[in-house]
């Protein structure tokens, strides 16, 4: 809308130059000398026609007594017919009011001729002084209210809020002291005046230009997820990642770094190594290059895709191993088997399949401290721990259990599945079918689901051990299988950790075909899948390492825990996995977690030997820690013994 002498008029009406930021002043002929005189700034939202005050002989004129009646007839006539030309010849009202010499469209070609100017006609030029305060023409906001109060509210108060913007404009456009700057778009010359000093452009004009970037550019840096600020937050949450942080960076090495930190902390079987060396020395060159024929050779396995959740003859591979760690007793089918780049991807994407954001699982403690990571990171899962006790070897209580469950549901929390290791990380031993059972009629009974991480199902160093998995439970006890789900990789009962191979074995249809999706996101390269089809296909092979590995984990057990009875150090009964839970609560100062704290940094410095505590597996008991025996060697084990010698027989 357009203001006209007191009366509203369509602003579609009023032609005017909307590309410039500039209003277009436009002057009455014979006062104005200069029609290209420059212009002052106001956002395009305004649009401002000044006029000079009448003549000397208008103010005569107006001084005339005249009768007040024909006056007002007169003046209501003039309106009328100012608002009728407005309507079909916006120009010609505008020059009924002041009587311009020039239509609006060259006024605008006017005001734009005004920027092309030399610098010393601007500097000469000046704004022509009316001789009488000026009259508006505003077109403000197509929301304005009519009526009383319009004109206020659609001519002053933007008038007012447009004229504290040009002073804002015009104080971020004054040129920097520091450094130079360039003509601005939207500034005019009236707007700084030039400096003799500064360089002229490349146009020929002085004026200074703040550029937009600097105008633009945010005060301080974007901020990340919420989720990514969490996920970056430093280590000191979990003793157990900066313990093995600190250990990476000064790790013991008995030529290179004889005083470095011996790491008792990372479940890794370095004992049986040799064995996988050899098979890929004689065997890794036809497993990767190996053609159709005997005698031919061919990359396209390696080059070529694979699918996300594993090639059919890996997953037969995996499937007939798997088999052979489990004696026989249970057989797995390939078609229900997802693989991951990992036991950790593997899940991470089963917690996804089975819970929502905010859900829980009840996990009997103490329990492996990467799944704190592993399942909590990006699911939003949560872990109850269901804490289990010394006095009853760390075993899992179904009355503890339904106690957990039923204070979790007090709490709001929807507990979706109860997640085991079998055997038990960090208390290293074997599940009994009972137990299972136990657990199926528990899951049963609540209508969730069972998790059981089975990755060390093929290291047992037990005498008259034998594992049993939950798979090889249903097969015999007839249990509802779409709620029982495996987790297992070769990273534990094979030393090929850095392969990254994780396996979902799932009974549930939709969890099989969701976790084979969500497998693009962690697949396994073509290359690691073309050697582990011909070695776990290698049947003579991989029987023969397990019975050499078992061996291994047996004596290499034995002795571990005999060198930590002569310091006076008791370990749980433990008949699997590549560690020992150790009981050093007599070398700690206060019973609490306080206490394992410290004692745990002076392990660290004063030993140098790092572990795992069991704060970092929500152990309700202080002064329980995890040792991996398996990074050793047998010509390691009296180093170790000695530098534990500094801290049971030193001063607590």
């Amino acid at each position: 809308m357009i203001l006209l002498d007191g009366i509203w008029h369509p602003s579609s009406k009023i032609p005017f130059d909307h590309s410039s930021l500039s209003p277009v002043i436009i002057p009455r002929g014979p006062k104005n000398p200069n029609p290209r005189a420059p212009h002052t700034i106001f956002p395009p939202a305004l649009l401002t026609i000044s006029a000079p005050s009448p003549s000397p002989n208008q103010q005569d004129n107006n001084n005339t007594p005249q009768n007040p009646k024909k006056k007002k007839k007169r003046q209501i006539r003039k309106k009328n017919i100012i608002h009728k030309t407005a309507t079909t010849n916006p120009q010609s009202a505008i020059s009924q009011i002041h009587g311009d010499s020039l239509p609006l469209t060259q006024m605008t070609r006017a005001s734009r001729d005004s920027d092309n100017s030399t610098p010393e006609h601007n500097r000469s030029s000046s704004r022509p002084k009316s001789d009488g305060p000026e009259m508006r023409i505003i077109v403000p906001l197509q929301g304005v209210v009519q009526g009383r109060g319009g004109l206020v509210l659609g001519s002053l108060l933007p008038c007012a809020l447009f004229y504290f913007l040009q002073l804002y404009l015009k104080s971020r456009n004054r040129p920097s002291q520091s450094r130079p700057s360039s003509p601005s778009p939207l500034s005019t010359p009236n707007d700084h005046n030039p400096s003799p000093s500064s360089p002229p452009s490349a146009s020929g004009s002085s004026i200074h230009r703040t550029p937009s970037r600097g105008l633009l550019s945010p005060r301080a840096h974007p901020s990340v997820s919420s989720r990514a600020a969490a996920v970056a937050r430093p280590d000191e949450d979990s003793l157990y990642y900066v313990g093995l942080k600190r250990c990476l960076e000064d790790a013991y090495h008995w030529v290179d770094n004889p005083d470095g930190i011996i790491q008792l902390g990372l479940a890794e079987n370095r004992l049986s190594q040799d064995l996988v060396l050899d098979w890929l020395e004689k065997k890794a060159h036809g497993a990767l290059l190996g053609g159709e024929r005997p005698d031919e050779l061919s990359i396209m396995g390696l080059t070529t895709y694979q699918p996300f959740d594993g090639s059919n003859n890996l997953k037969i591979a995996v499937a007939g191993f798997m088999n052979q760690v489990m004696q026989g007793s249970v057989s797995f089918d390939p078609s229900q088997i997802v693989l991951t780049c990992g036991a950790t991807p593997a899940m991470e994407i089963l917690s996804f399949c089975i819970a929502d954001p905010g859900n829980a699982f009840l996990v009997p403690s103490p329990y492996y401290p990467g799944w704190d990571r592993d399942i909590k990171w990006r699911t939003g899962v949560e872990l109850v721990p269901v804490p289990c006790r010394s006095t009853d070897n760390f075993s899992i209580s179904i009355a503890v259990l339904e106690r957990a469950y039923t204070q979790a549901k007090k709490r709001g929390l929807k507990i979706r599945a109860v997640l085991i290791a079998n055997p038990t990380n960090p208390t290293g031993h074997v599940l009994s079918r009972e137990t299972l059972i136990d657990l199926l009629d528990f899951v049963t009974e609540k209508n969730i689901h069972l998790i059981s991480d089975e990755v060390f199902a093929g290291s047992i160093h037990g005498d008259q051990s034998k594992f049993v998995s939950v798979a090889e439970v249903l097969e015999s006890e007839g249990i509802d299988k779409t709620r029982v789900h495996i987790i297992y990789g070769i990273s534990k009962d094979l030393p090929l950790a850095g392969f990254r191979v994780g396996v979902i074995h799932s009974y549930n249809d939709t969890v099989i075909v969701a976790s084979a999706k969500l497998a693009r996101f962690s697949s396994i390269s073509a290359p690691t899948q073309q050697l582990l089809i011909s070695m776990l296909s290698d049947m003579q092979f991989i029987s023969d390492y397990l019975e050499v590995n078992q061996q291994r984990l047996r004596r290499m057990h034995s002795l571990f825990v005999d060198a930590l009875k002569q310091l006076g150090i008791k370990c749980a009964n433990s008949n699997a996995g590549f560690y020992c839970w150790a009981d050093m609560s007599r070398y700690i100062k206060s019973y609490s977690e306080k206490g394992e704290r410290k004692l745990w940094e002076k392990l660290l410095t004063v030993a140098k030997v790092n572990m795992t505590p069991g704060l970092s597996c929500h152990c309700i008991e202080p002064g329980w820690f995890r040792c991996c025996f398996t990074t050793l060697t047998e010509e390691d084990i009296p180093l170790v013994v000695e530098r534990l010698k500094r801290v049971t027989q030193g001063p607590k």
